[in-house]
């Protein structure tokens, strides 16, 4: 067997923040995760729906970028993203 080759093997100090709340169409079950390791953004994760997206505010600007991480319509994408604008640092 070879040995192991890590490019990086860090352990950080993170505050995790869980939340839900029910949008117009579907309930959001999320963990977000702020740490150093990202450039200053968090990393949010959707515990339903198994999917997660590094995000800063420049990525809440950038159009369809909720929608496509998340896998949600327009008017899903809309309330994640009113909700994630108050939280985002």
């Amino acid at each position: 067997m070879t040995e192991r080759f890590f490019l990086y093997d860090d352990t950080e100090e993170t505050k995790t923040r869980f939340v839900s709340f029910m949008g117009e169409n579907q309930r959001f079950d999320l963990a977000i995760l702020y740490s150093d390791r990202h450039y200053g953004k968090a990393m949010v994760m959707d515990i339903q729906g198994s999917r997660f997206a590094i995000i800063g505010q420049d990525d809440l600007d950038e159009e369809g970028y909720i929608e496509h991480a998340f896998k949600l319509s327009e008017q899903d994408a809309s309330e994640l993203r009113e909700f994630l604008y108050e939280v985002i640092l």
